[in-house]
């Protein structure tokens, strides 16, 4: 059997990725050192960003699978080292491609990523719930999606996707996100507290520079979606959202009662006020499913706990008052699996993904990703060819 080349191996490093980064090893300068002997055992050394990488498993173990498969070897001596101070202010500027540290990529003109901000007028109505279900029915949908956890008092976005108690690695003063086994990455201020039952009691200064950070100084890639969970109102955070991302659009969620709607409709207005557009509205704990008709097979016998008809008036009030269609993009039915999921960190649209509630998510993550990416918030590079 011939001994395997130094290319041959390097070429199956450059298809290990790492874990967090989403980018080649080889391309972030991590392979420190290759050699083969000639009994075909490759012996390298591969750096981790820092010591107790919380993935290092996972990198022994695709390392390893990557090599092994190359012909002619027999066996990997693989040893994981950490990567100097030198070496990780070079990776980090890999990362930023040399631009300004304190630059939001979805704020650039040329930025293709679609954001979406998860808006609510009051608490309760489950937009926590919305935003994960529609994250990872995106993730299903081959899209490449981020989670900003933007509700910095009601941080519990981790919690439902499996990772409350993760922590992301730094690379010098770069954020990587929190990856999650359905491939969706967040970052929440909850991953950044020192303990996880810290209350955060900041005002407005503080909580913009919250939101900054987990935009401009997480390490997102290349985003195809990015979600934020705003918290429920029209306060601060939403303020800074529309300064920091005018391109963004709203999915305001509201559940079905007279006073849901009223409130949801000034989250709306808020977004118009600042100059982003309202993508749609999202009805949830819509109606129950009658348990006894659908044991005996009627599935249709729907139960109006909350009453009825708030989605539709928050629609066409904002259409009425914005001048453009904002549509219904779907009602959300009450489900047990729904909620049972969000405490298990396991979304519904995951684990029970025919359950009638995943059903319609699914369905709206599909009308929102197939939108195009909109024009507001962008410059387009229009000058005039003459003054007055």
């Amino acid at each position: 059997m011939s001994t395997p080349s130094l290319e041959q191996v390097n070429a199956a490093l450059a298809t290990v990725n790492d874990p967090e980064i989403k980018r080649p090893i080889t391309d972030l300068g991590m392979v420190d050192s290759v050699e083969i002997d000639d009994a075909g055992v490759v012996h390298l050394t591969v750096l981790l960003t820092v010591a107790g990488c919380p993935l290092k498993d996972t990198i022994n173990r695709d390392v390893t699978a990557a090599v092994t498969k190359v012909a002619g070897v027999t066996g990997v001596d693989l040893e994981l080292g950490v990567m100097s101070a030198e070496q990780r202010a070079g990776l980090q500027e890999v990362l930023r491609d040399g631009h300004a540290q304190r630059e939001i990529p979805f704020a650039q003109p040329g930025s293709l990523t679609k954001v979406y901000a998860i808006a609510s007028g009051k608490g309760g109505v489950g937009k926590s719930s919305v935003t994960v279900n529609l994250a990872l029915a995106m993730a299903k949908q081959g899209f490449k999606v981020g989670v900003v956890d933007a509700d910095i008092y009601g941080h519990s976005v981790p919690a439902m996707l499996g990772v409350a108690d993760s922590r992301p690695t730094q690379v010098e003063d770069l954020i990587m996100p929190v990856p999650t086994p359905s491939g969706v990455s967040v970052i929440s201020i909850g991953m950044l507290k020192p303990r996880r039952d810290q209350v955060v009691a900041w005002r407005g200064p503080m909580l913009d520079r919250a939101l900054v950070q987990m935009l401009a100084d997480v390490y997102w890639g290349d985003l195809d979606i990015l979600l934020l969970d705003l918290p429920p109102g029209t306060g601060d955070v939403a303020i800074s959202l529309g300064q920091h991302l005018p391109g963004a659009e709203v999915v305001v969620v509201t559940t079905p009662q007279e006073a849901a709607a009223e409130v949801a409709e000034r989250a709306g207005t808020m977004a118009s006020m600042m100059h982003q557009r309202v993508a749609g509205v999202v009805e949830n704990m819509s109606y129950l499913a009658c348990p006894h008709c659908v044991e005996v097979g009627d599935p249709e016998h729907r139960i109006e706990i909350f009453g009825s008809g708030g989605g539709d008036r928050v629609a066409a009030t904002l259409s009425e008052r914005f001048g453009y269609s904002v549509p219904v993009l779907g009602r959300v039915p009450l489900d047990t699996s729904l909620r049972e999921g969000g405490d298990a960190g396991k979304p519904i649209v995951d684990s029970d993904p025919t359950a009638p509630a995943a059903t319609v998510l699914v369905e709206i993550a599909g009308q929102l990703s197939g939108r195009g990416r909109g024009l507001a918030g962008m410059q387009l590079g229009l000058t005039p060819t003459s003054k007055f």
